[in-house]
């Protein structure tokens, strides 16, 4: 059984496409027999992801920091929810658990969670596939941003490609079964000053 880090908004977005996304996610993640860790909130497309995963009597493993479930946002349905410290706390416990990381659409603290799964998994730290989940081409502008980086010697192609950004849920579960961790991060001496 895959535990699927999902990481997503506390809002719902201004399209129905994300709240969609959301749900036919949260199915696709029942019917694949997979289970979800997420940051346990009750909000948004956290709340709808979780609310569909429940439905089906799917498994739902929350981590929320301690800041936030004292404000009374966790989802009720969980199968476990672990309280940690704080939000670094959050993002290194739901690698640890899960065997993938995916994000739909969100704001700012999606961002920070997916990038950091995926700079993990180049120095060797996370062997997780990190997939954006690309509704209504939301993440295009960073696809765009990592193919410049491959473009302007920042990041590797081979790296690049470890990196999915799919809207097809059948391409996604492809990637996620033939996924191989990229090689670790070497340095050499043009880097250097």
């Amino acid at each position: 059984m895959k535990k699927i880090a999902v990481y997503c908004g506390a809002s719902s977005g201004n399209s129905p496409l994300f709240k969609q996304a959301a749900i036919d996610l949260g199915n696709w993640i029942v019917a694949n027999n997979f289970e979800l860790v997420y940051g346990g909130g009750r909000y948004g497309l956290m709340g709808i992801l979780a609310e569909t995963v429940s439905s089906q009597n799917g498994k739902i493993y929350g981590i929320i920091p301690d800041v936030l479930y004292r404000k009374n946002i966790a989802f009720n349905g969980l199968t476990d929810l672990k309280v940690v410290p704080n939000m670094s706390a959050r993002k290194e416990t739901m690698l640890q658990l899960s065997d993938a990381s995916l994000a739909l659409p969100g704001g700012p603290g999606t961002l920070e969670e997916i990038a950091q799964a995926y700079s993990w998994a180049r120095i060797g730290e996370n062997s997780n596939p990190c997939v954006l989940y690309n509704v209504n081409h939301f993440f295009e502008p960073l696809e765009k941003m990592f193919d410049s980086m491959v473009d302007n010697g920042f990041l590797g192609a081979a790296e690049r490609k470890k990196l999915l950004f799919s809207d097809s849920l059948p391409e996604i579960r492809e990637f996620i079964q033939t996924y191989t961790p990229p090689q670790k991060r070497t340095y050499n001496e043009k880097d250097s000053m």
